[in-house]
């Protein structure tokens, strides 16, 4: 038979014997917002997102143009089509093809316009999860992307993979630089 309840000692006191609380003092907020000279920012993205972060200037003479943050690349080869983001010293960040199994067992055919939208559709997604909202679109080929010698074919599949990235939620062009 176990005890329910133990026996205290007759010699119990409780340690305050007055009913009300005391409140604390106020607490001086005016120091929250001092940063420490030895900051250090340790999500630079952050200023990316904010449009204050540097881009890399001094690329005007050369093609393509360097000055991004993040730039989407579309690749068409003779069997596939990869797309990738990569930022502006070349590392690639996100990327996707129709070489991947997870991708090509859905499609009819690796290389056709189905391909480049569904591409788009995936390549959407892992921006977002990844946290790239805005990339730079503009870096393509120009002959490919606005030129009317191209092939009608050529267009349609850069304009199907554009309109998906778009409407998975990722914005085709990087915001302003805020100068201060």
């Amino acid at each position: 038979c176990g005890v329910l309840f133990p026996t205290f000692p007759q010699g119990l006191h409780f340690a305050s014997t007055t009913a009300s609380l005391r409140t604390e003092t106020e607490v001086d907020t005016s120091e929250n917002e001092v940063v420490a000279p030895d900051f250090t920012n340790r999500n630079p993205r952050n200023l990316e997102q904010l449009a204050l972060a540097r881009k890399e200037r001094g690329w005007k003479t050369t093609w393509p143009k360097r000055e991004f943050w993040h730039r989407l690349r579309l690749e068409r080869t003779q069997h596939y089509v990869e797309a990738f983001v990569e930022r502006c010293n070349g590392d690639v960040v996100v990327s996707a093809s129709t070489r991947e199994w997870a991708i090509k067992r859905h499609l009819y055919s690796p290389k056709g316009v189905a391909a480049c939208k569904n591409l788009g559709r995936v390549m959407a997604q892992r921006c977002l999860e990844a946290g790239i909202n805005f990339v730079n679109f503009k870096a393509v080929i120009p002959w490919e992307h606005r030129c009317d010698s191209a092939s009608t074919h050529l267009l349609t599949l850069i304009q199907e993979f554009e309109k998906a990235m778009e409407e998975g939620g990722v914005i085709l062009r990087e915001p302003r630089r805020i100068y201060q």
